[in-house]
């Protein structure tokens, strides 16, 4: 029997919403809604070692992002916690960050779904996945759509996700200057909150919007100034609750082309051009890596 592994590299990939209708609020204080997650083949990338001492250590090059509070941290202690032994298992975890916070890219929830997936294979866990999907439902609403690894339809508070097959598409998206909260958005008096619920039919048709978009367009000029910008070539919109925003192209060329010309004429902004993707590529890699130890 080969030995098993002890250390692991896999990318977290960015999400899209591409639309986002908030429906109602629950007594709770949170929203129901419905989106659409589109998977992307860019994101962050973390490698994992494991060691024995049970200490969790993150390291990012970032001291700002490495303290308890980062989603990364917290996942591998929620895991950690389901180990039933007196000197339970540590991970020393390395975070090649390259997608920006507080931009509605999912790139928190992404890590911290990614470590989930890892340490469960790493420390043979063996938990089913939608046990992982629920633990880290605590972690964000966003985090079980990157356990399952499928672009969804998501509603609920964007947990309970239905896998679907979207047209091929390549994103140029764009990403202001400037960080937006997302409990700030959700929280803020003028936020639309009785939005209609759509089907897929009416998504394909073009029925369909960001609840969140026109609040984000007045409280941040940086975001409405790249929504124009990007206009320029195709429908623009937010994604999430911001700051970055996107426009659909049927081929990478016309994708890259908007980027190159909206980021040579607009300072202020970064951005990158990427694939949509039906399946998220760690469950396969963690599915070889688990042959190549059998």
């Amino acid at each position: 029997m080969t030995t098993p592994a002890r250390s692991i590299t896999l990318p977290a990939p960015a999400k899209l919403n591409l639309f986002l209708h908030i429906t109602g609020r629950r007594p709770d204080g949170y929203h129901e809604l419905q989106t659409l997650f589109h998977i992307l083949d860019r994101g962050d990338r973390l490698h994992f070692d494991t060691t024995v001492d049970g200490r969790i250590r993150l390291e990012c090059g970032d001291s700002d992002l490495e303290g308890p509070d980062n989603l990364v941290v917290r996942a591998a202690r929620l895991i950690q916690s389901r180990i039933q032994a007196s000197a339970p298992p540590g991970v020393r975890i390395t975070l090649q960050k390259y997608l920006p916070a507080g931009a509605g890219l999912g790139g928190g929830s992404s890590d911290a779904a990614t470590t989930l997936l890892a340490l469960n294979q790493l420390w043979h866990l063996h938990l089913p996945v939608g046990e992982l999907a629920a633990m880290g439902l605590q972690l964000g609403a966003d985090v079980p759509v990157f356990v399952y690894g499928h672009s969804a339809w998501a509603t609920g508070v964007g947990e309970k996700l239905e896998p679907v097959t979207l047209p091929r598409r390549w994103y140029t998206v764009l990403t202001p200057a400037c960080h937006v909260s997302t409990a700030a958005i959700f929280s803020h008096r003028e936020l639309t909150r009785n939005g209609s619920a759509i089907r897929m039919t009416d998504f394909l048709a073009g029925h369909s919007r960001n609840d969140c978009e026109n609040l984000v367009r007045q409280l941040f000029p940086e975001v409405e100034n790249a929504l124009t910008e990007l206009g320029q070539y195709a429908s623009s919109r937010l994604t999430g609750t911001g700051s970055s925003v996107f426009a659909a192209f049927s081929d990478q060329y016309r994708a890259e082309l908007a980027l190159h010309e909206v980021l040579g004429r607009t300072d202020g902004l970064t951005g990158f051009v990427a694939r949509g993707l039906d399946r998220s590529p760690v469950p396969d890699l963690l599915k070889g890596l688990q042959s190549q130890t059998q």
